[in-house]
């Protein structure tokens, strides 16, 4: 009789050799906003009620008859596995916010519970400063990068032509705002020895990837050096262009003297246009007469200058011829002279 109260104590663990209970993952760590997913699974054991709790507080309840019961969050549901013969279910937080965080806790009524932990992270933003860069080599180049509105903290890394840069050659700085959230500041020196590109990678533990920035640095000195065939020609080129500018220059030097040699009388024109007029000013004055600039003797050059002298005199007095005979002179020359008064004739006759 001693024996049997024992026999009672044995029997319930006697009844769940074989069985178990598991939640997992125990862990997990999400985006702010991203969906989050536990699942509970009961191995032979006859469990009634599945009580899932956020933060200590209920928020799902399953019926192993019923399934789902009604629940007054939105923001969770339940999905049953498909293998498990509804003994393994996935309860699932739609989008996670901050106040989420917390223990996540199945409970299989008067049997048994397990705790997972739930991490919520925010990722922000990253830029560096300014645009891409134009150094000469062997100048130093700072770059900033700035990662703002991230919680918990988060890493920093810059690269040069996707090679980690030791964390000693550049320097961090982070502050928490009100939201908790941090800000992070960091500045790299670069010396220009070639073209690179300079990224800065921000991440956390829930990023599948760095977040990164980038910016170009071009090293002029390496860009002439990689393009001295282009170098080359471009001076050549600048020599023709300058040999051929300065002979155009030359030819239009020639053809402008050549012109204005071309429009300056020559000497002896200008001996024959004075010859005419002192000539004509002589004989007006024997005479007593008018010299008729309309008057040319001959030659191409003269029939220029009557032509000219018409244009200029409107009208030419009336001439009249005038003859007297002395008898010393052995040759008869008639000469008209101009006068004002057409009545009046004066003839001289030399013989």
């Amino acid at each position: 009789m001693d024996f049997f109260p024992l026999l009672l104590l044995l029997l319930p663990c006697r009844i769940q050799v074989g069985s178990s209970m598991k939640l997992s993952p125990e862990t997990l760590t999400v985006l702010r906003g991203e969906e989050a997913r536990f699942t509970c699974s009961a191995s032979g054991i006859q469990w009634n009620v599945m009580v899932w709790l956020l933060n200590g507080t209920v928020t799902l309840t399953i019926s192993k008859k019923i399934g789902i019961l009604p629940s007054t969050n939105p923001n969770v549901k339940a999905e049953e596995s498909p293998t498990s013969k509804g003994d393994s279910w996935v309860f699932v937080l739609k989008s996670t916010e901050w106040y989420n965080q917390g223990p996540v806790t199945c409970d299989l009524q008067d049997i048994d519970r397990k705790t997972a932990n739930l991490f919520v992270q925010e990722k922000g933003s990253v830029k560096v400063s300014g645009a891409d860069k134009l150094a000469f080599k062997g100048q130093s180049i700072l770059f900033e990068c700035q990662a703002t509105a991230w919680f918990p903290e988060p890493t920093l890394q810059w690269q040069v032509n996707d090679k980690k840069v030791s964390q000693g050659e550049y320097n961090i700085s982070s502050e928490q705002s009100e939201k908790s959230l941090f800000t992070v500041t960091s500045n790299l020196s670069v010396t220009a020895a070639k073209s690179s590109r300079v990224d800065c990678l921000v991440s956390v533990s829930a990023l599948p990837a760095p977040l990164k920035s980038s910016v170009r640095l071009t090293v002029v000195a390496e860009v002439v050096q990689e393009e001295d065939d282009c170098t080359v020609a471009l001076v050549a080129t600048a020599s023709v262009s300058a040999l051929l500018l300065l002979l155009l220059l030359c030819i239009c030097t020639v053809l402008c003297y050549r012109q204005r040699r071309q429009a300056k009388p020559g000497p002896q024109e200008a001996i024959r246009f004075d010859q005419s007029v002192s000539g004509r000013g002589l004989v007006a004055e024997v005479t007593g007469g008018e010299v008729n600039l309309g008057y040319s003797s001959e030659g191409p050059t003269d029939a220029v200058y009557r032509q000219m002298d018409f244009v200029s005199f409107h009208k030419v007095p009336d001439v009249a011829c005038t003859s007297s005979l002395p008898l010393h002179c052995e040759k008869q020359t008639q000469m008209c002279v101009a006068e004002e008064n057409p009545k009046i004739v004066r003839t001289i006759t030399t013989v």
